[in-house]
């Protein structure tokens, strides 16, 4: 098991700061990998090993384009030079431990275990219209969210933007083969809600979200609008994300609308308040034009009373009308966990107050609930079957 420690303050972001448990990171970092680098940097690595500098961006084609790192796949290259190039390049960083399948075929979670053994998850789900990944940018979490599994497992490490990425790539892949049973397609839609704050390694995911929306050979050339950046709430970093120029859809894990419930289901409340942080998510929206999801976990008994949705819904429209629109989302419990889901009725009766106060409102709806689908508990899971 891995110790368990405080962090020393000092050691942190200055934007996270906090009085948070976390895990000690294990030493040493992932290889170089070529969704790391800029195209400038690749090419300049690929003339540094005496290659031309175009065949770099043949192996990013490969690479973004058609989802391989397999050097026998990149029969446009002389067999010489792509072994060189995937040897300096392409890495492995990432394999798979296993596949759960869910709601018919249609959700797939993953479990990978990253170069130096930590392990995370991502999860793959086919709609009618759309194909969409939800990625983990952390082993672990640092937030120490009480209802979240990930919250309780502690942060071991952030992840780099190649490991962000080979979820991607491969995902894409099986999208592309026809692993769900939704169909083959393109997979269109990336959500950064798996394991981690994504905020918290916020140049790793910055970079992720510029491999995601570049165009090959720079990137997967997915649609800005198409990215979800999720938060807890890191008002500096969600100020520094609205400067960035690129219209990615900021999710908030509200969770609650007042301050004294925050403070104990989102310890990070204890430093940006509730007010604070929809003033930093209003100004994310006036700088980008992209509306911001409210996340909201309903919990039993514990914030889905009706008076909380309308007190969510003031606090919503007296910073305008239309600029955030609220998912509520049947929590999804760990096991042995004291958090539930909110009944059906309180669930009606929270959505229909926010809709009658005049804000857009959809019920999340939910996938993988009979395959641990809460993010950490696959992980969670096969750890406990490793140490039995």
């Amino acid at each position: 098991m891995t110790e368990k420690h405080a962090a020393p303050v000092e050691s942190l972001d200055p934007a996270l700061r906090l009085p948070l448990t976390f895990t000690a990171p294990r030493r040493g970092k992932p290889p170089k990998h070529l969704a790391d680098l800029t195209r400038a940097e690749r090419r300049e690595l690929a003339v540094e090993a005496g290659l031309p500098a175009f065949r770099a961006d043949q192996l990013s084609h490969h690479y973004f384009a058609r989802f391989t790192r397999d050097a026998d796949d990149m029969t446009d290259i002389p067999a010489a030079q792509r072994e060189e190039l995937t040897r300096l390049l392409l890495p492995e960083l990432v394999t798979k431990v296993t596949d759960i399948k869910a709601d018919g075929g249609a959700t797939i979670k993953s479990l990978w275990q990253l170069f130096d053994g930590v392990r995370v998850e991502s999860v793959l789900m086919g709609y009618q219209d759309r194909t969409t990944l939800c990625i983990s940018s952390q082993a672990g979490c640092g937030m120490a969210c009480p209802f979240c599994a990930t919250g309780q497992m502690g942060l071991t490490r952030n992840l780099s933007t190649a490991e962000i990425m080979e979820q991607v790539r491969i995902a894409a892949a099986m999208s592309e083969a026809g692993a769900l049973t939704t169909g083959a397609g393109r997979l269109s839609n990336i959500v950064f809600m798996g394991m981690g704050e994504p905020l918290a390694n916020y140049r790793a995911v910055i970079g992720a979200v510029r491999r995601l929306t570049d165009d090959a050979p720079d990137g997967f050339g997915l649609s800005a609008r198409h990215v979800t950046v999720s938060t807890v709430g890191l008002v500096p970093a969600i100020n520094k994300l609205a400067a960035e120029d690129i219209p990615v859809t900021l999710a908030v894990s509200l969770h609650a609308p007042d301050d004294k419930l925050r403070d104990n289901l989102i310890p990070v409340n204890s430093r940006w308040k509730v007010g604070e942080l929809l003033d930093a998510a209003r100004a994310y929206f006036r700088a980008t034009g992209r509306r911001v999801s409210i996340e909201y976990a309903l919990i039993k008994d514990i914030n889905d009373q009706a008076f909380r949705a309308q007190l969510l819904a003031d606090e919503l429209n007296k910073r305008g009308k239309g600029w955030a629109h609220v998912n509520p989302i049947p929590l999804n419990p760990t096991p042995g966990s004291m958090w539930t889901e909110s009944t059906r009725r309180a669930t009606t009766e929270f959505v229909d107050t926010l809709r009658r106060a005049g804000i857009r409102t959809s019920v999340r709806d939910t996938r993988g609930s009979d395959i641990d689908g809460a993010c950490g508990q696959l992980a969670t899971e096969v750890l406990k079957g490793a140490q039995s």
